[in-house]
């Protein structure tokens, strides 16, 4: 078992380049406001490769490939935990295709692999908190109680509590891990939910609780002792404020862009799958 509670410090990292089929994806065919620039997207998005590599990372940087539209958020193929990780099974058939990628990648790279055999199960790796002592599952258009059965099945020394997502997006839009213990969450009535469900059936209760006004800005990237998140001069900068002050002077934070995924509602947390090498 990994040191109690896990620390969040990683070896290594699964990044995919930006296709240009991510405009037209499936994903996109919603009422936004905005098309996705795929230059800006590119551009934003090997800022946050460089800095990974810079946290001292080996990061395994994929080719855009553009039968995968979705492709560059890699978060959702798998869920890894002491050296052993659970290949996820999306609820959208086009993306079978890149839990397969990660599948291999993984396995060379020394990770115990655990499919789900539940041809029923469906589940997306941004449903899933690990805070370092517990998991919790969020039931979503896209993650299943079939699918959050299995990462009990394939972690069974951690607690695992299942939430429910009453809006289609993911958990991880909401809530995130910003420390030992710590975790940033939104404001909506949808977080306000989901804080209140953890608070209820979580087996930890002394988490410290980061409420930020804005869904969004809770979303960050705590990696190596560093937290990522987005802009202080964003449209969500007043939030990110709160964030940054209730961390305190000790922490170190930087500032990663996503404007160009937020058009469809992904998170920074999406774009890679971090491990620790055997």
């Amino acid at each position: 078992m990994l040191a109690y509670p896990f620390d969040f410090h990683f070896t290594s990292a699964i990044v995919s380049r930006v296709p240009a089929s991510l405009k037209d994806a499936a994903l996109c065919q919603r009422d936004i406001r905005e098309v996705i620039n795929i230059e800006k997207a590119r551009k934003q998005h090997q800022d946050y490769i460089s800095i990974l590599r810079k946290l001292g990372l080996d990061v395994i940087e994929l080719p855009a490939d553009e039968s995968l539209p979705e492709g560059v958020f890699v978060e959702d193929t798998a869920v890894i935990c002491d050296g052993i990780a659970l290949i996820c099974r999306p609820g959208l058939p086009g993306r079978i295709k890149e839990v397969d990628i990660i599948r291999t990648i993984l396995r060379r790279e020394g990770l115990g692999i655990v499919d789900i055999k539940d041809p029923l199960a469906t589940i997306d790796g941004g449903d899933v908190l690990f805070t370092g002592r517990e998991f919790f599952v969020g039931l979503s258009k896209t993650t299943n109680l079939a699918g959050a059965k299995a990462v009990a099945s394939a972690f069974p020394e951690y607690p695992v509590t299942l939430l429910r997502v009453k809006k289609g997006a993911h958990l991880k839009n909401f809530v995130s891990m910003v420390g030992i213990d710590t975790m940033a969450i939104g404001g909506s009535d949808i977080a306000k939910d989901l804080l209140r469900q953890m608070e209820e059936m979580s087996e930890y209760k002394s988490y410290k609780i980061i409420t930020l006004r804005d869904d969004p800005a809770a979303n960050c990237l705590w990696v190596n002792e560093t937290v990522f998140h987005l802009p202080i001069d964003h449209r969500y900068g007043e939030s990110i404020r709160i964030l940054t002050n209730r961390l305190g002077p000790t922490v170190s934070h930087g500032e990663l862009l996503n404007s160009e995924f937020a058009k469809i509602d992904c998170v920074l947390s999406s774009r890679c799958l971090l491990f620790n090498r055997p």
